[in-house]
């Protein structure tokens, strides 16, 4: 195995985390479809490689973005852009972007369609922060690391460990070092969510 590449990552600051604590009960009342548990920490599958400043409007388009239904979003996840993608995603694979992932709008939508089509993380170069905090609220892992966008393409695969935030390139491979997820938002995105994540605690803590 080749040596590990670190990333040059966001620093929690900037991604929204270190206020993540007292904020996060605002979005509540705004998720209201059913999450599954999940106790991922070690993610294989195929990369499925988008760039820059992709919008919640190419995660899910806007005429599609009416309903809370699971199944409809994930039918239509990317649908302008990658038209084959709920055909071929399969359980595992894992979705790539560059700066700015996720911009656009506030609604759980854009991350949910991600979820729902059974995709177990996203790593980009940078999130936009509304995203970043959705998906987390939803239970999609998420990690920055540049390096790990640069050096992959799509359709190779990765293997990634969310405990460590370790990359691994199997199809090159490299092996890159992400910035794990801060231990409190591990827990929410272990659970499945924060609606998962306050049933079995009582409480955010």
């Amino acid at each position: 195995m080749k040596g590990i590449i670190g990333c040059g990552v966001q620093r929690r600051n900037e991604l929204g985390l270190a206020h993540c604590r007292p904020s996060i009960p605002m979005a509540i009342n705004r998720v209201d479809w059913t999450i599954t548990e999940r106790k991922d920490e070690k993610v294989m599958g195929r990369i499925w490689k988008l760039g820059d400043n992709i919008n919640t409007d190419i995660i899910i388009p806007g005429r599609y973005n009416v309903t809370t239904d699971r199944a409809q979003l994930a039918k239509y996840c990317l649908y302008e852009v990658l038209p084959e993608f709920a055909q071929q995603v399969k359980p595992g694979d894992i979705v790539v972007g560059g700066h700015n992932f996720g911009c656009g709008s506030s609604r759980e939508h854009a991350p949910t369609a991600i979820l729902a089509n059974n995709v177990k993380v996203v790593i980009a170069r940078s999130f936009a922060r509304i995203f970043y905090r959705n998906a987390v609220n939803i239970g999609l892992p998420v990690l920055v690391c540049e390096e790990a966008v640069l050096n992959s393409e799509d359709g190779q695969e990765l293997d990634v460990n969310l405990e460590t935030g370790t990359i691994h390139n199997v199809t090159t491979g490299q092996t890159f070092q992400s910035e794990p997820l801060d231990p409190f938002v591990a827990r929410i995105v272990a659970a499945g969510g924060i609606i998962n994540y306050i049933e079995q605690e009582g409480t955010l803590r």
